[in-house]
C-alpha cells in the first residue's frame, strides 16, 4: 500500500501514517514536498492508494490549506488519529545553543515553539517545508551555527544531536491527522460515528444559526466549526463542521437536511472518532 505524506521520512506525518496503518502489510511511504503534491499523487496521478494529512493542532490551530484541498478534490476521510507532538532543537555534534544563528522548521512547528524561540531571540527563525527535512538539511550542511526543530525520530534518522528536548509551548500538544482515499475507492467504516462536512449558505442574516439549529434538532453533536472564504465571492464563506452521531440513519438525515437548506453541501467523510 502506497501512502503519500507531506514531508520527509522521520516527520510527524510519517509517524502518524505508520500508526494509522499498523495493521496493513507492506506500507510504502511516499514523501511529497508540499500539500498540493500529496493530493495530486492521490487524485490526479493515482500513484498512491491513500494519503495522510494533518488537519488541526491543539496549539497552532487548523491547517487551513488542507480544508481548501478537501473541498476541491474528490477524496474522502476514512480515519483520524491524534498524535502527541514533541519538538526538539536539533543540531550537529559540537553545536551549542548560544552559538546558533538560524533555526529551520515547518511554520506550524515554529508556531508551537514560540516561547522557546522568544527566549533565544538571537536565533533567526527560518520557515522550511518540513520538520524532518530541516534536520536533513542541517546535518548535510554540517554547520554548527544551524539547527532544526523536529522529532526525536528525525534526529536519529539523519544523525542530528538534540540540543534541547520538549521545547513546545505546552506539553498538551497534539495534532489530528486524517487518512484519505479517492472518493470512488472509499467505503466508510461500519463503526463510523463522526462525519466531516462542508457547506455554503446564502448571505443573509440568521442562515448559520438556523442551519446549526437544524443539526441540533437531529441530535448530532457539533464538535468543530471552521469558516473559509469562498473563492470569487468576497465576504461569503464555506463552513466546515465535524459532527458526532449515533447511527447511520442520523448521519443520512443530517446530510439531507443540509442539502435542503444550503446551496452547496459536500460530505468529506465518515469515520471513527479517535
Amino acid at each position: 500500500m502506497r501512502v503519500a505524506i507531506q514531508g520527509e521520512p522521520g516527520s510527524f506525518s510519517h509517524a502518524a501514517a505508520m500508526q494509522m496503518l499498523a495493521g496493513q502489510e507492506l506500507v510504502e511511504i511516499v514523501p511529497c514536498a508540499v500539500s498540493v503534491d500529496v493530493f495530486d499523487a492521490l487524485v490526479t496521478q493515482a500513484s498512491v492508494d491513500a494519503a495522510v494529512i494533518p488537519i488541526e493542532n491543539s496549539l497552532a490551530g487548523s491547517i487551513l490549506e488542507h480544508y481548501d484541498l478537501l473541498l476541491q478534490q474528490p477524496v474522502r476521510i476514512l480515519a483520524e488519529h491524534r498524535q502527541r507532538i514533541r519538538h526538539n532543537l536539533i543540531g550537529i555534534h559540537g553545536s551549542r545553543i548560544e552559538h546558533l544563528e538560524r533555526v529551520f522548521s515547518h511554520p506550524i512547528a515554529l508556531a508551537q515553539c514560540r516561547n522557546f524561540l522568544r527566549q533565544h531571540s538571537h536565533i533567526q527563525v527560518v520557515p522550511f517545508y518540513d520538520t524532518a527535512g530541516s534536520v536533513k538539511q542541517v546535518v548535510e550542511q554540517h554547520n554548527r551555527h544551524l539547527a532544526a526543530i523536529a522529532s526525536t525520530e528525525a534526529a536519529v534518522l539523519y544523525g542530528g544531536v538534540i540540543l534541547a528536548a520538549g521545547i513546545e509551548d505546552n506539553p498538551e500538544n497534539y495534532t489530528r491527522f486524517q487518512l484519505l482515499r479517492r472518493s470512488a475507492d472509499s467505503t466508510p467504516p461500519p463503526d463510523a460515528n463522526r462525519m466531516s462536512l462542508a457547506f455554503a449558505l446564502e448571505n443573509r442574516p440568521g442562515t448559520l444559526v438556523s442551519t446549526l439549529q437544524l443539526l441540533a434538532e437531529l441530535g448530532v453533536n457539533l464538535t468543530k466549526i471552521e469558516s473559509r472564504p469562498m473563492p470569487g465571492k468576497p465576504w461569503e464563506y464555506v463552513f466546515y463542521v465535524d459532527l458526532n452521531f449515533e447511527g447511520l440513519t442520523v448521519a443520512d438525515a443530517a446530510v439531507a437536511a443540509l442539502e435542503r437548506h444550503c446551496p452547496m453541501v459536500k460530505e468529506l467523510g465518515r469515520y471513527r472518532s479517535n
